[in-house]
């Protein structure tokens, strides 16, 4: 009799995470090796290989695509010890099918954080269901399409290049249409997941408020230019929102509550700064990894940890971990050239989130000796979108100041 072997839903880097299986990179009936990739799952902003605990066949798939996911939960079941002369079977503990959709591309690092697929209905084992469905939703053949993926195999996003570089844009009924038409590019579960939370934060959990200030960054442009080069000889790349970043410190230290939760009996004051930085990944949407304890760290070390993350965001190498539990937020929107951005929505269950807009040189009015003098000064525009339930306006006016205090007196 062959051994059964759970395959579960692990606590580690996945408790309080909204999870969702993806796929099955591995068919029931399949031979696998302990460690290699064997399903994705996706969290609320990642998604991640899960290894087979132990080689032999796969026994029984117990969880299908999409079905929602808790830690500790059996996805499927390994038979070892002579289970590879038994057949594979459906699910007789659960009521969900076995997923039938295999990988475009062959797995090749279990600890891996790939962009999520779309999952669909398998009719051909020569590529995924999320290609089979862009393909359907096309009129293309595979045969049509130049892959990228390991053994030539088509991927999602080697449809969508093919699709682009015609010129092609999707009808209602799945054939290419017209020129002008609208063009369909599928959801990603990260694009839903964000969509969705966005949507539940601003219409349905806090009421948003968003104050505006202004910041001159002289001080900051002196001190960066004294000391990019030494900082950057230690592995760090010293940006400007290292600066931002630990400029919170001083400024949720003036107003604690700009670093809690709100719950229906009481306001949760967290002690540790947890800031998370809204990052925008090219294709794959937005992710907030989470720079861990910052009130404890030196502004080069803030350096440092912002590069790895956003090396690492990336490259699809973010784990689980590094975008949880964040107590406060910054979306550093001026990289991209804006110069002001209302209301950015809060990244809940956080009660704050700071915009920094583009930096850019202004004439400004100035007093020298009671004279007023027209000056040109590097600035930028920083916005504080509060949960109205949490802090009213007063104490988001002195979170900015003291922000942009710190800010402008930044010592050389």
């Amino acid at each position: 009799m062959p051994t059964l072997i759970d395959v579960v839903v692990p606590s580690e880097s996945f408790e309080g995470a909204r999870a969702q299986l993806l796929r099955w990179l591995k068919p029931a009936g399949a031979s696998v090796v302990a460690g290699e990739p064997l399903l994705e799952v996706e969290t609320d902003k990642v998604t991640m290989e899960l290894p087979a605990p132990a080689s032999g066949i796969l026994h029984q798939c117990l969880k299908a695509e999409q079905d929602e996911l808790s830690v500790g939960d059996v996805l499927g079941r390994i038979a070892t010890d002579g289970g590879a002369g038994n057949a594979p079977t459906a699910s007789t503990d659960s009521p969900q099918k076995p997923s039938t959709g295999t990988p475009e591309v062959a797995p090749r690092d279990a600890s891996r954080v790939r962009e999520a697929s779309l999952a669909g209905p398998a009719t051909s084992t020569s590529t995924s269901a999320a290609v089979r469905r862009i393909l359907t939703q096309y009129g293309l053949s595979a045969d049509a399409v130049q892959g990228s993926g390991t053994d030539g195999r088509v991927t999602v996003d080697d449809v969508l290049r093919h699709v682009a570089e015609r010129g092609a844009s999707l009808s209602g009924n799945g054939s290419l249409a017209a020129a002008g038409a609208v063009k369909r590019v599928p959801h990603s579960g990260i694009r839903r997941r964000t969509a969705a939370h966005m949507v539940e934060s601003l219409l349905h959990t806090a009421p948003h408020v968003t104050t505006v200030f202004e910041a001159d960054l002289g001080a900051v442009l002196a001190h960066r230019a004294a000391h990019r080069a030494s900082i950057e000889a230690n592995g760090g790349s010293l940006t400007l929102t290292a600066y931002f970043v630990a400029a919170c410190v001083a400024a949720i230290h003036a107003v604690p509550e700009a670093n809690a939760r709100w719950s229906e009996d009481a306001l949760e004051l967290y002690e540790r700064i947890d800031i998370g930085i809204a990052t925008a990944v090219e294709g794959r949407g937005l992710v907030v990894p989470v720079i861990r304890d910052v009130a404890a760290l030196e502004l080069a070390t803030i350096a440092r940890t912002l590069g790895d993350l956003a090396g690492r965001a990336r490259s699809d190498r973010l784990t689980p971990a590094d975008v949880r539990a964040g107590t406060f937020t910054i979306s550093n929107h001026g990289v991209s050239g804006s110069l002001l951005a209302t209301p950015i929505i809060i990244n809940q269950p956080q009660s704050a989130i700071l915009g920094i807009g583009k930096l850019e040189k202004r004439a400004v009015v100035t007093e020298r000796d009671g004279v007023d003098l027209v000056v040109v000064r590097p600035r930028c525009f920083v916005t504080l979108t509060i949960d109205h339930r949490v802090m009213d306006g007063h104490q988001a006016n002195r979170f900015l100041a003291t922000w942009v205090a710190a800010i402008e007196t930044w010592p050389l």
